[in-house]
């Protein structure tokens, strides 16, 4: 049994609550997971696990180890990576979740850059606008919009948004201006899909939080989608204003509305656990905190 790998399995288990789960994390099967377990245990004398009906649990021995386990392979990290040149280069496969418009306008043209820096490190990019659950889906690190809700996550603040809404000068033209929340009843709204509804937009004004759910002609749950049909005249949109950096420079498109405009939300890199981030991890977290900050529209506020 090699101790190393048998902890790091351990900690997979315990964190995902499955062996099948942990297997598919580390790329092996569920049977070699199980006799790793099994051969730990059998090493300290003691049962980590309990297996039921329901699941998994740990025992209180577990816990202990579990512990104990997170922070050597913590150390082991933060050593490893102040040996030769004061750290060792980051390598080996980067799996990154985000989502499709941010990664495609921000993240994708900045990789030659983080390539340059980090030639042995490779990115398998997860495009997802759902928040997975990194563990069960193998996912190393996450770039995510809004508010944490997970609470077991490591997130460190990378960058802001800022809600626009927005809308083209022809459209605006031809069925007027909204000047409060109320009037965007009488326009089309272009609303962004979650979980089969349309998405409530979001309203500030002297401290109260206003609430509107949009109606109109198109509705998607891709944001690229959205602010294609917005830049094609059909309606108002309400989105991430780096989505428009771009139009809103050009006066392609027109922010309304913006008396109104709710407070900022944060751009977050997060990871499982409560380990210190792995070098290419720390590496692909420091990149993206240089891209949010070189542009006005993701820069911390």
């Amino acid at each position: 049994m090699d101790r190393l790998d048998a902890m790091q399995l351990f900690v997979r288990v315990a964190e995902s609550g499955s062996f099948s789960k942990a297997a598919r994390a580390a790329g092996v099967g569920q049977p070699a997971v199980s006799k790793q377990i099994a051969a730990l245990e059998e090493h300290l004398g003691a049962q980590l696990l309990r297996r039921t009906s329901r699941g998994l649990s740990m025992t209180e021995a577990g816990q202990d180890y579990y512990e104990a386990a997170l922070r050597l392979l913590g150390d082991l990290e933060a050593a490893e990576s102040r040996i030769g040149r004061g750290q060792v280069a980051p390598s080996g496969l980067l799996r990154v979740a985000l989502s499709a418009g941010f990664g495609r306008m921000y993240v994708v043209p900045r990789l030659p850059e983080f390539y340059a820096l980090y030639p042995d490190v490779s990115i398998d990019i997860d495009i997802t606008e759902r928040h997975v659950n990194l563990i069960e889906s193998g996912i190393d690190i996450a770039i995510r919009i809004g508010r944490l809700s997970d609470s077991t996550l490591v997130a460190r603040r990378i960058g802001s948004v800022d809600i626009a809404t927005v809308a083209t000068p022809a459209y605006l033209k031809a069925h007027g201006t909204p000047r409060t929340p109320a009037d965007l009843e009488q326009h089309a709204c272009v609303a962004l899909v979650f979980h089969g509804a349309p998405r409530p937009w979001e309203f500030k004004r002297a401290g109260s939080e206003i609430l509107f759910t949009p109606q109109g002609p198109l509705r998607s749950n891709d944001a690229e989608h959205l602010r294609a049909a917005v830049l094609a005249d059909l309606g108002i949109g309400h989105n991430a204003s780096w989505l428009y950096a771009d139009e809103l420079e050009s006066g392609a498109v027109k922010r309304v509305l913006a008396d109104y405009a709710p407070t900022h939300f944060p751009i977050n890199a997060v990871w499982a656990g409560t380990r210190q981030p792995s070098g290419k991890v720390k590496a692909f977290t420091d990149f993206m905190a240089q891209v949010c900050a070189d542009h006005a529209h993701l820069k911390i506020r």
